[in-house]
This record gives structure tokens, sequence and C-alpha cells, in this order.
């Protein structure tokens, strides 16, 4: 049975307000928890926040009592994936089954900062598969030698580690990378796309879970969707065009650096783009068939990112006119 989540979006907003929202989305019924976006820096300046994901995320497992994780967090610039197993190893431990690792290829926007070398997508593909490998070492509580590609680790050892065993969930959009998903996660975050795309990188992850000696039946299966509700269409499309001008750029923003040439990029969004990518619209029954519709693709879990600042208004009239009308299987 889909469970519907909520995605917490600290890049647009104060992690203490937030904390209220993810609390509110709980009572209201958004069951299977929350994925947290871990930025560096917002995408363009008007978002306005970025708060530590992983400070959030200790203070959000104690305000609530649902299933939490990255979406997503890059192992190999900013951090060291020893660091990230340290990171999750621990909130594994504090919340038992309750904390899930998303890991991307990552994006030079929060990434460049340290000044290193951008590689190629092929290249980041690599070190985030080698980075899965450190970290499964790490959680197995040995110590841990190292010499890869792209990483070093010396004589390392986790001390702190969950009694339930961290999974590890990869976000990918292209077959490649499902397919290496499918035999080195434990299972697969993607966001709204064509059904043809959807169901292509399903397949593919079922074959690479297959090649892995592993049943891929049951491996957890997760989206992210974008949708702009408010009570009339021009203050939906107003908030698209505001607050997540992002959402309607159709092109790979992973090389992109700064949060200024995002916004510069803004001024070119125009309503039309974000059609099959984000449903703006005030019709509570339009959003409904929306997420009905990818319920019934078979996904495991469904997280809404309402893109507008009315997170308060957006949970109690889905929770009041969305959530009970759907068929989740």
């Amino acid at each position: 049975m889909t469970k519907i989540g909520y995605a917490a979006m600290l890049e647009q907003f104060h992690p203490t307000d937030l904390l209220d929202y993810c609390a509110a989305a709980e009572d209201a019924g958004f069951s299977a928890g929350f994925m947290v976006s871990e930025h560096f820096q917002p995408w363009t300046p008007q978002q306005g926040q970025s708060a530590f994901a992983w400070s959030f995320m200790g203070a959000l497992g104690m305000r609530t009592t649902l299933p939490f994780g990255t979406a997503v967090v890059c192992p190999g610039f900013r951090y060291h994936p020893a660091v990230i197993a340290h990171a999750a190893a621990t909130l594994g431990a504090m919340f038992p089954g309750r904390f899930w690792l998303g890991l991307g290829a990552g994006e030079a926007l929060n990434e460049h900062i340290l000044g290193g070398p951008w590689p190629e997508a092929s290249v980041r593909s690599a070190m985030m598969f080698e980075a899965i490998e450190v970290i499964n070492k790490l959680f197995t509580g040995k110590v841990v030698k190292h010499y890869g590609e792209h990483f070093k680790l010396e004589s390392a050892k986790l001390y702190t580690r969950p009694e339930i065993p961290v999974p590890i969930y990869v976000a990918t959009a292209g077959p490649v990378n499902s397919k290496r998903t499918g035999k080195y996660a434990d299972g697969m975050i993607t966001v709204g796309a064509a059904d043809e795309k959807i169901g292509m990188l399903w397949d593919k992850f079922d074959e690479g879970a297959r090649e892995a000696g592993k049943d891929p039946k049951g491996k957890p299966k997760l989206l992210q969707i974008h949708v702009s509700w408010a009570p009339t269409d021009d203050e939906a499309m107003d908030n698209a065009l505001r607050e997540w001008p992002n959402g309607g750029m159709a092109f790979p923003k992973q090389d992109i650096r700064n949060q200024e040439d995002f916004a510069l990029m803004a001024k070119l969004v125009r309503p039309e783009h974000f059609t099959n990518r984000c449903e703006v619209s005030s019709s509570l029954e339009a959003q409904t068939e929306n997420l009905q519709h990818y319920i019934d693709m078979g996904f495991d879990e469904v997280h809404i990112h309402n893109v507008g600042r009315n997170q308060k208004a957006f949970i109690e009239a889905f929770s009041r006119e969305v959530l009970p009308n759907l068929r989740l299987g």
C-alpha cells in the first residue's frame, strides 16, 4: 500500500518553522514521513534559506514519530563517505528503524564551495557507488581500510551503530544508474516523469537487483513530486514562478554553480514550462487525480512538495480533501 509523505524543503523555510510544518503534516496523515532536502545553498536567493540538514534531522526525530531521510546528500565533495556513514549511523542509533540514507551524485550548486574539481557526470556516478561501498563497510562495525579510485580510508571504525541497519536509497533518473542502484542500494528515489521513463527506470532497477542475487520485489521505490496549490489558479502559478522557478527548467542543472545564475534563468521561465513537471492548480480534485496517477503506478511512498509559502493551508487542505479520497491500494 502506498503511503503519502511530506517533502521538507530546507531551501525555503527556517528550520524551526519547518519543524512545525512536519509535525503538522504528521498530525494531518502524511504517514510516510519526511524527505529532507540537503543543500548548502538554495536554488535561488528568493528561496532564502538552507539550514544544515543533519542538525535539523536530529530535531525532527525528536519532534515527530515517522520515518525520515535525506533527499538527497552527495558523498564525495563536501563530505567524505566516512563522515556520512558516521552521521547516518548516529541517526539510525537514535531513531531505530526510522532513518534512511538517500544519496545522489551531487550538484555543483552545493558541492563547488570547497573549490575542488567538478568532474563529469560519469565520474560523479562512479564516486557515489564507491562511496556506498565505503559506507556499507563502515556499517559492519569492523575496522575498515579502503584504497579505491576516489576514496581512501585508514583504520576507521564506527563505534555508535544502529541495531536496525540504515537502508541506503539512491536518487536516479537514468538507466545506467538505475541498474547500479538495484545492484548496490536498498531502494530507489526518483521524481515525477513520463510513465514510460519511470517504467524503464524500475525495469533497470529490478534487473540490477537480480544480477546481484537480490529479489527486487519489496525493494522500496520512493517518489518526490512538486505541486503548487493555492486558493486560486493565479496564486498557485505566482507561487510556482516566484518560489520554485527551477521546477520549470527542463534541462540538467547539476553543473550550475550559483543561485544568482538560477535567478537569471528564472526570468525565462513561463507558466507552460511547468506542464508535466509541477501540478499548478487551485483544484483539489485535480491535485487528487495527479497524486492518484502516481499511486496507481505502484510507488511505495509519494512525498509531496508544495512549492509555495502556504504550507499550513496546504497541509490542512490536503488533509481534509485530498488524502481521504486517495485509493492507496
